[in-house]
């Protein structure tokens, strides 16, 4: 009886704490539709898609996605390419320095995002590297590594080595295993550590402040706009844009990899 009330009273903490953290959220995303009249009285007076539109037709809007995206994307590819050389170098072989370069890799996503942001600055400025689009990719790139690395090396783990002995018994070199063997285990893991990658990149912004420049991504944008209250209903718009984006990838990782378990030959 005890038990059982303490597992009601444990669901819900659970759902209050989840609503106590989402309830400014689920503010926002109802103000996007609010009424102009409305802008700042709760509950709102009217609902409306106009702010939609407005936000839409704005050009400083459409350049911040535009450049958002591009960054994402290309933060992304390049986690996706060093992630996955990293993880099977560090997990196929054993040599001096390995948990040096483990923990080096790990660091960008451990260390605050200020610290990071100052020292690739620093270095950029030593090399004379101008900021801008490649800086900002550079530094998204630095955190989006460690995100594919964890996704494929804890894949890899999983995997049997008995399916890669098997496949080279049979005669395949070490490409044909790669394409046939490695990569259908990892596809899930690389989809879900993309996605991840790219949801971080398109929501950074302590980074992006320090590697930006001139240039402004959608988050910094949302940073100028809080110095606006009458473009409030357009902020909200583009907010709930920015939280769509970042929570959809979120949530198809988790349900890509909650069945990692299932990886072919996992525990034999």
């Amino acid at each position: 009886m005890h038990s059982e009330k303490a597992s009601i009273g444990l669901r819900l903490a659970a759902w209050g704490g989840l609503l106590f953290l989402h309830f400014p959220i689920l503010i926002i995303f109802l103000y996007a539709f609010n009424t102009e009249d409305a802008a700042f009285s709760f509950p709102p007076k009217g609902l409306t898609l106009k702010w939609f539109a407005v936000a839409f037709a704005r050009p400083d809007v459409l350049e911040a996605i535009k450049l958002s995206l591009q960054v994402a994307c290309l933060a992304t590819l390049i986690a996706l390419v060093l992630g996955t050389l990293a993880s099977a170098a560090l997990y196929r072989r054993s040599f001096f320095g390995k948990e040096s370069i483990s923990l080096m890799l790990i660091l960008p996503i451990a260390l605050p995002g200020i610290i990071t942001g100052i020292a690739l600055l620093s270095a950029f400025k030593a090399l004379g590297i101008e900021p801008g689009i490649f800086t900002i990719v550079v530094g998204h790139a630095t955190f989006c590594v460690v995100i594919v690395y964890n996704n494929v090396i804890a894949r890899l783990r999983r995997t049997s080595q008995s399916l890669i002995e098997a496949s080279m018994d049979l005669g395949a070199d070490g490409w044909q295993t790669f394409r046939y063997i490695i990569l259908p285990n990892l596809g899930s893991a690389l989809l879900a550590g993309g996605m991840l990658a790219f949801a971080l990149s398109f929501d950074e912004i302590i980074v992006t402040t320090f590697t930006a420049g001139h240039e402004r991504t959608l988050p910094i944008w949302l940073l100028n706009q809080l110095s606006r209250p009458r473009d409030v209903p357009v902020t909200n718009v583009v907010a709930m844009l920015v939280m769509l984006v970042t929570m959809l990838p979120i949530l198809g990782a988790y349900y890509l990899t909650r069945g990692g378990e299932s990886v072919a030959g996992s525990g034999k």
